[in-house]
């Protein structure tokens, strides 16, 4: 879900971004693409005589679900949309992240669509819609995708909102193999038709021909060639009067915030609300590294968090709930202990002292060893040492799971050594049964492998001389000019990938207007990164949306013209 992120940039490794599922409400697509999508599934060149490039066909099928007692009729749409390009028209205009397109193609190979476009990409999804809908501007669409960066949308697509999920306990742990799917019955499709989005070289989405794949593997690159989907999807199944909604995990949420504003500039198309599921805008919030004291803030109510659901914390905090253990560290960490680390070593010896025992009591590590790291707690020293004496490592995407270390007699150690247990949680039992569902119910077939997390190094963030990657400029700028845009922030008290108090900070600095923060809203889970995994979240994140939903679907006019 999230390795990528941790070769990526030290010390991070961020969860698998959104999901991707799109509707062909075209009738035309319907008549043509029922049935299995077959060989053109794989490759879908047109042959090796074709001189024009042949868009895949889509494969459609007809299900029914019951929601709350009500039994509803949908069709799913899995296939792919092919990203074009005009002549002198770059997807991407100065995104210099890869080496760009071959132009040594070979004589049958096709160079150009029917329309007599570039052929770049097939982006792979997978859509949900709702039958019997005669008034689509009624009607919401919601794109989602996980993050990585090099995630598939596997994790929100398999666990969270669609029709189906893989069977996990309340708690979201996996049973034993073989897996099973099952109907979700907190699925959003009631309430909106659903597109899940594989970004190129994720999934089965690929490029095309001799395209080079890094030309797709950057910040810029990658906003680009979702926001294309997006256009291209809305405009072929005639959504443009719909409300629309994106819906982005963990990276996704980097990609959400700049969709925001790329897709208002670029196409004119204004969003109704954006959900950001574990977020990540600015990665000097989460990116241990020398001289950026963020992280080290950020993560203390979340340890504070994680070493009182372990029980690890002294009598007296463990005695106070959840919400009070965590409102008392993020006074800590936003004032004391921010002011500590800016001090460095100007810092008293005797304050220094004094602060680690603090830090302990919040921390359930030992006084000593806070000292010895410098009053400074890097998130995979508190993996592997919170349960140190226990021989166990906790979970980075989700702290209630812990797992036996590979070495327990040893040191503490450092978390590149060892492994994630909230990862090992799902990745099977989303894997298998994707690869299942796919084929079985969604008929599609394909004999390449589906990409949970694909390698994408290096990803190009842009120029390094601006600091840290960070989209939430763009979220603040696409705020400001679409006064109906609501945002909604979900926030994990066990999510060590991207802690809710670095959230909540990043949203404070954007210094947004009063009247457009209060479009912008925070919801709170006992659960991790992946917070739909555990059953009461998932259950209130259904909730959530529902209110969020339809707060952004009744609005009243924003008189701007002057009187």
């Amino acid at each position: 879900m999230k390795k990528p992120f941790a070769k990526l940039l030290p010390g991070i490794l961020l969860v698998v971004a959104l999901i991707g599922t799109a509707g062909a409400e075209d009738k035309k697509d319907k008549s043509d693409s029922s049935g299995k999508a077959g060989a053109k599934g794989e490759g879908g060149d047109g042959g090796s005589d074709a001189k024009v490039f042949e868009e895949p066909a889509l494969s459609v099928t007809t299900h029914t679900i019951k929601v709350n007692g009500q039994t509803l009729k949908y069709h799913a749409t899995a296939g792919y949309i092919l990203l074009k390009e005009e002549e002198g028209k770059p997807l991407v205009k100065g995104g210099g992240g890869g080496k760009g397109s071959s132009d040594s193609k070979s004589d049958n190979e096709p160079s150009k669509t029917k329309d007599g476009l570039k052929p770049k990409a097939k982006v792979f999804f997978v859509a949900y819609t709702l039958d019997g809908e005669r008034d689509l501007s009624g009607r919401p669409v919601t794109f989602a995708f996980n993050g990585g960066p090099g995630s598939s949308s596997v994790w929100l697509h398999m666990a969270s909102v669609a029709p189906r999920r893989a069977l996990l306990s309340d708690e979201g742990e996996a049973p034993p193999p073989p897996y099973q799917l099952t109907d979700n019955e907190s699925t959003w499709l009631d309430k909106t038709d659903l597109v899940f989005i594989d970004p190129v070289s994720t999934g089965y989405s690929r490029p095309v021909g001799k395209e080079d794949a890094s030309q797709f593997h950057g910040l810029k690159e990658d906003i680009a060639s979702v926001g294309d989907f997006i256009r291209l999807y809305i405009s072929r199944n005639s959504r443009w009067l719909s409300p629309k909604l994106l819906l982005g995990e963990s990276y996704g949420t980097t990609r959400a915030a700049g969709l925001s504003d790329y897709l208002q500039n670029r196409y004119g198309l204004y969003l109704n609300g954006i959900i950001l599921v574990s977020t990540a805008l600015n990665f000097q919030s989460i990116v241990f590294a020398p001289q950026n004291l963020e992280p080290y803030v950020q993560f203390l109510p979340t340890y504070a968090a994680s070493a009182w659901y372990h029980k690890k914390l002294p009598d007296d905090m463990q005695a106070k709930s959840l919400l009070e253990v965590v409102t008392a560290a993020r006074t800590l960490a936003g004032g004391e202990y921010a002011t500590a680390l800016r001090r460095g070593d100007q810092l008293p010896s005797a304050d220094k002292v004094r602060l680690a025992g603090e830090l302990s009591r919040y921390t359930g590590l030992p006084a000593a060893d806070i000292l010895r790291w410098k009053l400074r707690i890097r998130d995979s020293l508190f993996f592997t040492h919170l349960l140190h004496t226990e021989g166990k490592v906790v979970g980075r995407f989700d702290a209630r799971f812990s797992g036996l270390r590979y070495e327990p007699g040893t040191d503490g150690g450092d978390q590149d050594q060892e492994y994630d247990p909230s990862d090992e949680a799902v990745t099977g039992p989303l894997g298998a049964t994707f690869n299942d569902y796919i084929r079985r119910e969604l008929q599609f077939e394909s004999d390449i492998p589906y990409e949970l997390v694909a390698d994408v190094q290096p990803w190009n963030f842009g120029e390094g001389g601006v600091g840290y990657p960070n989209t939430s400029e763009d979220l603040r700028k696409a705020m400001t000019r679409n006064p109906y845009l609501k945002v909604w922030v979900t926030c994990s008290y066990y999510d060590l990938a991207t802690p809710f108090f670095g959230a909540e900070s990043v949203v404070a600095t954007m210094n947004l207007e009063p009247a457009i923060r209060a479009n912008l809203q925070f919801s709170y889970y006992e659960s991790g990164h992946m917070l739909y995994i555990h059953k009461p979240s998932r259950v209130k994140f259904k909730a959530d949306f529902e209110a969020f939903l339809n707060d952004a679907l009744h609005q009243q006019t924003v008189h701007s013209a002057a009187r």
